[in-house]
Protein backbone atom coordinates (compact mmCIF):
# COMPACT_ATOMS: atom_id res chain seq x y z
CA UNK A 1 0.00 0.00 0.00
CA UNK A 2 1.34 3.41 -0.94
CA UNK A 3 1.51 6.16 1.66
CA UNK A 4 -1.41 8.56 1.35
CA UNK A 5 -1.96 11.96 3.01
CA UNK A 6 -5.40 13.55 2.79
CA UNK A 7 -6.25 17.05 3.99
CA UNK A 8 -9.60 16.94 5.80
CA UNK A 9 -11.81 20.04 5.48
CA UNK A 10 -11.02 22.38 8.38
CA UNK A 11 -9.41 19.46 10.20
CA UNK A 12 -6.30 17.33 10.45
CA UNK A 13 -4.19 15.55 7.88
CA UNK A 14 -5.28 11.93 7.57
CA UNK A 15 -2.48 9.54 6.74
CA UNK A 16 -2.59 5.91 5.70
CA UNK A 17 0.05 3.50 4.55
CA UNK A 18 3.46 2.91 6.06
CA UNK A 19 4.74 6.14 7.61
CA UNK A 20 7.09 7.29 10.33
CA UNK A 21 6.06 10.32 12.42
CA UNK A 22 8.69 12.21 14.41
CA UNK A 23 7.71 14.81 17.02
CA UNK A 24 9.67 17.90 18.11
CA UNK A 25 11.55 15.88 20.74
CA UNK A 26 12.78 13.44 18.08
CA UNK A 27 10.52 10.61 19.27
CA UNK A 28 9.44 8.42 16.38
CA UNK A 29 6.37 6.29 15.85
CA UNK A 30 6.03 3.81 13.02
CA UNK A 31 2.62 3.17 11.47
CA UNK A 32 2.04 -0.05 9.57
CA UNK A 33 0.37 -0.10 6.16
CA UNK A 34 -3.01 -1.05 7.65
CA UNK A 35 -3.14 1.82 10.19
CA UNK A 36 -4.17 5.48 9.99
CA UNK A 37 -2.91 8.56 11.82
CA UNK A 38 -4.41 12.04 12.06
CA UNK A 39 -1.91 14.89 12.27
CA UNK A 40 -2.72 18.31 13.75
CA UNK A 41 -2.84 21.33 11.42
CA UNK A 42 -4.44 23.88 13.75
CA UNK A 43 -1.63 24.00 16.31
CA UNK A 44 -3.99 23.63 19.30
CA UNK A 45 -3.67 19.88 19.92
CA UNK A 46 -2.35 18.89 23.34
CA UNK A 47 -1.08 15.67 21.75
CA UNK A 48 1.06 17.09 18.91
CA UNK A 49 1.84 16.01 16.28
CA UNK A 50 -1.44 14.08 16.52
CA UNK A 51 -4.91 15.58 16.32
CA UNK A 52 -7.00 15.56 19.51
CA UNK A 53 -10.04 17.36 18.06
CA UNK A 54 -9.03 20.83 19.31
CA UNK A 55 -9.68 22.28 15.84
CA UNK A 56 -13.42 21.91 16.46
CA UNK A 57 -13.37 23.93 19.70
CA UNK A 58 -11.13 26.62 18.23
CA UNK A 59 -13.05 27.05 14.99
CA UNK A 60 -10.03 26.20 12.81
CA UNK A 61 -10.52 26.90 9.12
CA UNK A 62 -8.00 25.72 6.58
CA UNK A 63 -7.04 27.59 3.45
CA UNK A 64 -8.68 26.28 0.30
Amino acid sequence: MATKVKSLKDGPLETSGAITVENAQGERKEFATDKQAWLCRCGASKNKPYCDGSHRRGGFQADK
